[in-house]
C-alpha cells in the first residue's frame, strides 16, 4: 500500500510530492491521467504577482504573498536537487495606466497596499518609459512593484518532474481516475481504467477535473469548473523588457530567451482547450497598447489551458469533515503556479504533523458542504 497517492501531476501535484519525500515520506504515487505538467501548470504565464492583481486585502492576498515569498528558496534549492534553473526573475513588475479609470483603480489598490507596509513605487509616464523604453507613449503614470516576480513555469515543472525521478516517487501518466473508493467514512484509494490502487492518504490535486472524479454514491463536496486562457508569443531580441508589464486589459511576460507572452482570455467553454483567432487578435490589440511596436510582429505561438475555478474563485485546500483518508488541492484558478509552494506546505503540514493552520481553515471544502460526507451511504 502506498502512504500517500497524489492524483494530478500538475504543479500542484508535483510540488506536493516532493514536499512529502523531503519531509521523510517514502512510499508516494503519483498519478496522471495525460503526461505531467503538460495542462494548466504547462499553458500559464509565470507571472507571481499577487500585489499587481489583488484589489483588497485579506486572506487571500496573505497566502498568495506568502507563497511568493517561499520563491527564492524553492528557486534555490530545485537548482541545487535537479540542476534545473526555474529563471526566477526578480526586477519586479510594471503596471501601466492609460485612462482615468486606469489611474484611479490602481491608486486605490496601492494606497491600502502601501498603508499596509507593501513596497509600490509610483512613476509619471515619462519616468516609467525610461525604465521600460519600448513602452507606449500613452500612458498616464504608472506603479512599480518591486515584489511581484516571474518564474518560468515549464522550467518549474521539468524541475519538479525531475526531482520526483531521481527521489523515487513513482509516476504513472495516461492512467484515468474514475472513482474515489470509500469504506467505512475512510478513502482507500481510487479505481482507475487500470485497475485499483491503495493508500492509506489520497491527495486530489486534480484542477479542472474535480468534479468528475465520483465519491462512491455521495455526491463530490467540491464543484471545480473549467475556466480556458489563451496566451500568444512572440519572439524579439532578448531583454527587449527587463519585468513583466500589466495594464488593466492585459499583460506581457518577458522570457529571457526572447519570447514574450501575451495573455490572457477567460472563457467559460467547459473542456473545450482549442485555440480561436478571434482571441489572437484580441491578445495582439492588448499588447500593442503597452508596447506599439508589437504591432508588426508574428505570433510565433499559441495555446490555451483550462484554469480550476471554484464557485467563490478562491483555492480549495484541506480535509472533508467526516471524511478521513482524503486531501483536497485544487481550484487555484489563475494561481496556480504562484501558490504550488504554499499549498505544498500546508498539505505537508496537515498529513505529516497534524496542523490544520488558518488558511486551511478558510479555504477548505467544507465551506461548500451541506452536509458531512461521511453522514451519505458508503460504496
Amino acid at each position: 500500500m502506498n502512504d500517500v497517492l497524489i492524483i494530478g501531476g500538475g504543479v500542484i501535484g508535483l510540488s506536493i510530492a516532493r514536499e512529502l519525500h523531503k519531509r521523510g515520506m517514502k512510499r508516494i504515487t503519483l498519478l496522471e491521467q495525460g503526461v505531467c505538467g503538460r495542462e494548466s501548470s504547462w499553458a500559464a504565464g509565470g507571472m507571481l504577482g499577487p500585489q499587481a492583481e489583488t484589489d483588497e486585502a485579506g486572506v487571500f492576498f496573505d497566502i498568495c504573498c506568502e507563497s511568493r515569498d517561499l520563491y527564492p528558496q524553492l528557486a534555490a534549492n530545485l537548482l541545487s536537487e535537479t540542476g534545473i534553473d526555474i529563471e526566477l526573475e526578480r526586477s519586479g513588475t510594471l503596471y501601466l495606466t492609460f485612462t482615468d479609470e486606469d489611474v484611479r483603480e490602481l491608486r486605490a489598490r496601492c494606497d491600502w497596499q502601501m498603508k499596509a507596509g507593501f513596497v509600490v513605487e509610483r512613476l509619471t509616464g515619462e519616468e516609467a518609459r525610461k525604465a521600460e523604453p519600448a513602452i507606449s507613449n500613452d500612458i498616464r503614470e504608472a506603479f512599480i512593484f518591486p515584489n511581484d516576480w516571474q518564474v518560468d513555469n515549464r522550467k518549474l515543472l521539468a524541475a519538479l518532474r525531475r526531482y520526483a525521478e531521481m527521489n523515487d516517487v513513482q509516476v504513472i501518466e495516461n492512467t484515468h481516475v474514475t472513482t474515489l473508493v470509500k469504506q467505512d467514512n475512510t478513502v482507500k484509494g481510487v479505481e482507475t481504467n487500470a485497475g485499483m490502487l491503495s493508500a492509506a492518504t489520497t491527495v486530489l490535486a486534480t484542477g479542472a477535473w474535480t468534479s468528475l472524479i465520483q465519491l462512491g454514491v455521495a455526491p463530490f463536496p467540491v464543484r471545480v469548473e473549467p475556466v480556458r486562457g489563451q496566451i500568444i508569443a512572440f519572439q524579439t531580441a532578448p531583454a527587449l523588457f527587463k519585468r513583466v508589464i500589466y495594464s488593466r486589459r492585459g499583460y506581457l511576460v518577458p522570457r529571457l530567451d526572447g519570447r514574450i507572452l501575451a495573455g490572457s482570455t477567460t472563457e467559460n467553454v467547459g473542456f473545450d482547450r482549442s485555440i480561436t483567432d478571434s482571441a489572437a487578435e484580441e491578445l495582439k490589440v492588448i499588447a500593442t497598447e503597452i508596447a506599439p511596436f508589437v504591432s508588426a510582429l508574428s505570433i510565433t505561438d499559441h495555446w490555451s489551458g483550462l484554469r480550476p475555478k471554484a464557485k467563490d474563485g478562491l483555492p480549495v485546500l484541506g480535509s472533508v469533515s467526516g471524511l478521513a483518508g482524503l486531501f483536497i488541492a485544487t481550484a487555484h484558478y489563475r494561481n496556480g503556479i504562484l501558490l504550488a509552494p504554499i499549498s505544498a506546505k500546508l498539505t505537508a503540514e496537515s498529513l505529516l504533523d497534524g496542523v490544520d493552520s488558518a488558511y486551511l481553515e478558510q479555504f477548505g471544502p467544507d465551506r461548500f458542504a451541506v452536509e458531512p460526507v461521511g453522514l451519505a451511504r458508503s460504496s
